[in-house]
């Protein structure tokens, strides 16, 4: 009879631990996914200012007060070319639909 306690006590420890494990995977997966967003998200600070609020009269849009939607059509537009632009075409280009729509996410004014 006790080895069957015995016996129990190591599958629930055993299942246990998978459980805790599993969620410690699911927490450090969803903070490096929340550090690679905000991560594309910064690229842009280096010539908009940190979440885009840039220098006022500094040269640069500020882009702070622009929805997300607006900031993915702008981006979009010049990765197609249909808007011009001097460096935004080239960065744009230099990433997929799917990074555009996170950088904007994260920028846009919510």
């Amino acid at each position: 009879m006790q080895w069957k306690q015995i016996k129990f006590s190591l599958c629930l420890l055993g299942f246990l631990n998978l459980f805790l494990i599993s969620h410690q995977t699911q927490a450090q997966s969803t903070d490096a996914t929340n550090l690679y967003h905000r991560g594309l998200a910064a690229t842009c600070a280096n010539c908009h200012g940190t979440d885009g609020k840039g220098v006022v009269n500094g040269g640069m849009p500020l882009i702070n007060n622009l929805s997300s939607e607006q900031i993915l059509n702008q981006l979009k537009a010049f990765k197609s070319g249909t808007r011009e632009g001097t460096i935004m075409p080239q960065l744009a280009k230099g990433y997929s639909d799917e990074q555009l729509e996170i950088i904007a996410k994260q920028l846009g004014n919510k």
